[in-house]
């Protein structure tokens, strides 16, 4: 599509939307359809740029993996100082300043440079999902004031129009279950399982790929569509001491009691088959009465402080302030199905299982885990609704590891970003950003994998892979951007989910302002280097120091 069909094309669809049933349909710009961590970055990018945006959400909270799925930020070594975005450096730093504010903060606590809500061992900034709701929607909130955004929250996409290679519409349900479309120039897929490609018919691939379509070292010999990464339902946890608030046995308690992953000897409840070190001492434990990462013994770190959102220590002796630690491990990552690839009725079928398996490690929590002390069980243990925004403490959303991925322009694999013998990762001319983490992280999938990994280096985020091979007007804007099974494991992580997002949405922007498609960004040298411009100018980093190492 050149220049002047896309333009045609945008007036055909404003002439659409000037045609409109007040309230049946709403136009914009920029129409992005998800409003996790990649949805919220993509509006800010595209309101940057200059378009007005209409954003959904099929939950009443923005911002996905931090939220709705309870998940603290996994982040890389650099982050405080460099390898994110302008806006997600500002997102973290709002979080600290709305805890330094808290008058149960002790003085110390408040003084903290780089302050951690929550002391927590797997993030350098774990904060409770409500507060980081707070500080995304006041992020959100001068653009909506404006006019320029739109927010439609319980809004659950069913369907578009598409006209060639060209989405025209999008239609969904409100919360009201009214049918609404929404029209616009260029559309972002934000959603957390890349909802949109098959409505679109957009050609899109699930599962890992084989060795001799891809040439990773990692990948196996067959394609398996179905072989996708766990998912989590996450809970919201608190310890009272001396109370017993041990929950009714869930029903199928006995099976994950003695499941054992992947015909193994050892059964999933137990510390001994979570984390064992070379010279078979325990690598995990779990004490909510201890405050630190590692037990005195030195031969087990502590669960209950990896995602600890709130540290009781950082707050006042007398405020009443609890610990609060979000149970997001091995134990309850549900791989015995996935949620694509799947009949309707089989990824029901796996929610509902993935959430007794959350439950049954709760109870074997309360009841079975062998304690430090010889003991077994913490029967304080409890449950919090006020945290996850539900009724029974549990996340709103299961944690999504792995989306439907576009087929795209550009593809990244293992051979671009994995360490494999290589000082620097591949650098990509259409760079829009960069990412890193500690390595390429596998978890276990439906296809019976265990999970694992490799290294990566600091790599960056090619334009190429947000834009489908085909479809002229439609961005990746998350997970479902044009990576492997594999690469997955280091494109799907906070700092570069949000990178990804907010270049989605600055390149959709970008591309309605000045009367081309996004696929013509990339094509055209000069149209690519004005909006790479425009992204520094932005705060988006494009690529790494050169003493960048992992």
């Amino acid at each position: 599509m050149d220049r002047r069909e896309f333009a045609l094309t945008s007036a055909l669809t404003l002439a659409a939307a000037g045609r409109a049933r007040p309230g049946t349909e709403l136009s914009a710009d920029v129409v992005i359809v998800g409003g996790g961590l990649g949805g919220c970055a993509a509006a800010l990018g595209a309101v940057r740029e200059g378009a007005t945006v209409i954003l959904t959400e099929e939950t009443d909270w923005v911002g996905g993996q931090l939220t709705s799925q309870c998940v603290p930020p996994d982040e890389h070594k650099y982050v405080e100082s460099h390898g994110c975005t302008k806006y997600y450096r500002k997102l973290r730093d709002d979080l600290r300043d709305l805890y330094r504010k808290r008058p149960t903060f002790t003085d110390a606590a408040r003084k903290q440079k780089n302050l951690n809500p929550g002391n927590s061992w797997v993030t350098r900034v774990g904060g409770e999902p409500k507060a980081w709701l707070e500080v995304l929607e006041a992020l959100l909130a001068p653009h909506v004031a404006s006019g320029k955004l739109t927010v439609l929250r319980e809004w659950t996409p069913t369907g578009a129009t598409v006209n060639g290679d060209a989405v025209q519409a999008v239609q969904g349900t409100t919360k009201e279950g009214k049918t609404q479309s929404l029209v616009g120039k260029v559309f972002v897929d934000a959603t957390e399982q890349g909802d949109l490609l098959p409505m679109t018919k957009t050609e899109f691939v699930t599962g890992s790929e084989s060795q001799a379509d891809t040439g990773e070292p990692l990948a196996k010999a067959d394609a398996r569509p179905g072989n996708v990464q766990a998912f989590t339902w996450v809970m919201a946890m608190e310890h009272v001491p001396g109370e017993d608030f041990t929950t009714d046995r869930p029903a199928e308690y006995d099976f994950w009691r003695d499941y054992k992953p992947r015909g193994g000897k050892q059964r999933l409840l137990s510390w001994t088959s979570y984390g064992v070190k070379a010279d078979g001492t325990l690598g995990h434990g779990f004490d909510p009465t201890k405050d630190q990462a590692g037990w005195s013994t030195g031969n087990a770190v502590n669960m209950w402080t990896y995602r600890r959102v709130v540290a009781a220590a950082q707050h006042k002796p007398d405020s009443g302030v609890r610990d609060l630690s979000l149970i997001n491990w091995g134990q309850s990552d549900y791989s015995l199905g996935p949620l694509l690839a799947v009949e309707p009725d089989e990824a029901a079928k796996n929610l509902k299982r993935a959430r007794q398996q959350a439950l049954s490690v709760l109870y074997w929590l309360q009841t079975d885990a062998p304690r430090p002390d010889g003991k077994v069980g913490w029967p304080g243990l409890r449950l919090v609704p006020t945290a996850t925004g539900t009724p029974d403490g549990i996340a709103k959303r299961p944690y999504i590891r792995e989306s439907r991925r576009i087929v795209p322009e550009f593809r990244v694999t293992q051979q671009m970003v994995g360490k494999d013998g290589r000082q620097r990762a591949e650098a990509f001319k259409d760079t829009v950003g960069v990412g890193l983490y500690l390595y390429i992280d596998i978890h276990a999938t439906s296809g019976g994998d265990a999970g694992g990994g490799t290294g990566v280096l600091p790599f960056q985020i090619p334009l190429g892979a947000l834009l489908p091979k085909r479809m002229t007007n439609l961005v990746a804007g998350c997970k479902n951007l044009g990576v492997t099974h594999i690469t997955n494991g280091c494109y799907r992580l906070h700092t570069v989910e949000w990178n990804i997002g907010e270049s989605a949405g600055a390149v959709a922007g970008f591309a309605v302002k000045r009367g081309v498609s996004p696929k013509q960004v990339r094509a055209d040298a000069t149209l690519l280097a004005d909006f790479q411009k425009r992204l520094t100018g932005g705060g988006v980093e494009l690529e790494w120091p050169a003493d960048a190492t992992n």
